[in-house]
């Protein structure tokens, strides 16, 4: 049995579907399903409708309308067909657009790479309280005034360099004093506290007097940390000359731990100073101080006490050396084999003290009296200087004594009294010098009438210089 075979479709345009563009796909999409929701009836019927209302058939039935069920099944699978395909296009160009983007970013030169990270959100569990807001701020009593205040104006401090003293020192030389204004001004307060302030108009009605300070250029004063008017030491012997010069002339010697006064400072290799009763200038590289150099002034106060030493040198005058001074010179002296003199320093540094006579006088002429305390009167009767002998009779003659130290301290009396002193002179005690021997106060002076040798100062004054030699600074 051969079936009808069935009429083919008729295009919806006049194109093939391969040669469809989208946009004519999709209007034929649209068009189908607005007549299928409209028109569609099943086949049944379309045919009862047919025969019982008209022999003519509508357009759209003769379109779309089969002549049996088979060719109505077969355009409904079309139209499904058309569909799949629609969506497939879709999808392809949503697949290209995706891979163009791709192609797009991989190409880019400074590419973007989004991290792979979780994102935490941190959630606000302080709820806001309107109430407590409202309350608040409603308890705010914010007051102001306005007032006119006196206040200071801050003076300034002007720096001026200054060669006379110490690199970096500062020294005030006027104090600053504030200046004055007046000042209106709008103070805000809250709840009685101080806020802040808005000036409003300020006059100044005294100036301010500015601070003053000299600050010091000098590195010759910073390294020995001195200033002007202060005691220095030389720590070499120099030349005190007229001008701050080499060539200059010579004003005078100074020795060595000698002492100057610092008077002015012209410049950084030459300073002005006073050398006792001489003015002159010296090079600063000669000279220290006592903040630099401790051991200075004992060195100075010895070089001093050395520099008196000399065959003419008066005797009734106190060496001025210390009871340490004289400890240290008795000690350990190679000729006083009897330590007699050692164990005897300090009365001769009391006999000094008590008759204002030079202690090493009375020392050197014990040593040369007694050949260093050897001889038979200093042993046998503690007499040191053979007092009271007579060429004739000297050891019979001469006086006992219970030490050495009462020997010492009478013939330190005899000798203030009428050798070495001008008659009248204020001696120990309330007594006056009688001066019964008396030619002067030094050793040639006593030589005349103490000792018939006429060598005899000599002598003594080589053990003076010996024993003040002991003194030397190391």
């Amino acid at each position: 049995m051969v079936q009808d075979t069935p009429k083919k479709s008729t295009p919806v345009t006049g194109s093939t579907s391969q040669e469809r563009t989208l946009p004519e796909v999709f209007a034929e999409l649209q068009a189908a399903r607005r007549t299928y929701e409209s028109g569609y009836r099943p086949v049944s019927e379309a045919f009862r409708k047919t025969e019982s209302h008209s022999s003519v058939v509508p357009e759209w039935e003769q379109t779309f309308t089969p002549k049996s069920s088979f060719s109505f099944t077969k355009h409904r699978k079309k139209i499904i067909s058309i569909s799949s395909i629609t969506v497939m296009i879709i999808a392809i160009l949503m697949f290209v657009v995706m891979f163009s983007h791709s192609i797009l970013a991989k190409d880019s030169s400074s590419p973007s790479v989004i991290p792979d990270t979780d994102v935490e959100f941190e959630v606000n569990r302080h709820r806001l309280n309107a109430h407590s807001i409202i309350t608040a701020n409603a308890a705010k009593e914010i007051t102001k005034e306005q007032v006119t205040e006196e206040r200071d104006i801050p003076y300034e401090s002007v720096s001026q360099e200054c060669t006379y003293l110490p690199k970096a020192e500062r020294v005030v030389v006027q104090q600053g004093i504030n200046g004055k204004k007046n000042v209106l001004v709008v103070k805000s307060y809250e709840n009685g506290e101080f806020t802040e302030e808005t000036i409003l108009k300020e006059e100044k009605t005294l100036d301010y007097l500015p601070e003053i300070v000299n600050l010091g250029t000098s590195e010759f004063l910073a390294r020995i940390k001195a200033h002007i008017g202060d005691t220095l030491y030389l720590s070499t012997a120099g030349t005190l000359r007229e001008n701050p010069e080499d060539k200059a002339n010579s004003l005078a010697e100074i020795s060595r731990y000698l002492d100057v006064t610092l008077l002015e400072l012209p410049s950084e290799d030459w300073c002005k100073v006073s050398y006792g009763s001489v003015v002159g200038y010296l090079p600063t590289k000669l000279l220290t101080s006592a903040a630099v150099t401790p051991t200075m002034p004992e060195k100075n106060r010895l070089q001093k006490i050395l520099l008196t030493v000399n065959p003419d040198m008066v005797l009734n005058q106190p060496s001025g050396l210390t009871l340490k001074d004289y400890q240290k010179i008795f000690t350990g002296l190679p000729s006083d084999t009897n330590l007699v003199f050692q164990s005897n320093a300090q009365a001769f540094y009391q006999a000094e003290q008590n008759y204002h006579i030079n202690g090493l006088f009375l020392a050197s002429m014990a040593i040369h009296e007694s050949a260093w305390g050897t001889s038979q009167i200093a042993n046998d009767k503690k007499n040191l200087f053979g007092y009271g002998s007579y060429d004739s009779t000297p050891y019979e003659s001469s006086y006992e004594f219970e030490t050495y130290a009462e020997g010492i301290d009478l013939v330190a009396k005899v000798l203030t009294k009428y050798y070495i002193n001008p008659p009248g002179t204020k001696i120990y005690g309330n007594e006056l010098a009688v001066a019964t021997y008396y030619h002067g106060s030094t050793l040639k002076d006593v030589n005349q009438r103490y000792a018939s040798d006429p060598d005899w100062n000599t002598k003594v004054y080589s053990y003076m210089n010996y024993l003040y030699n002991r003194l030397s600074v190391k």
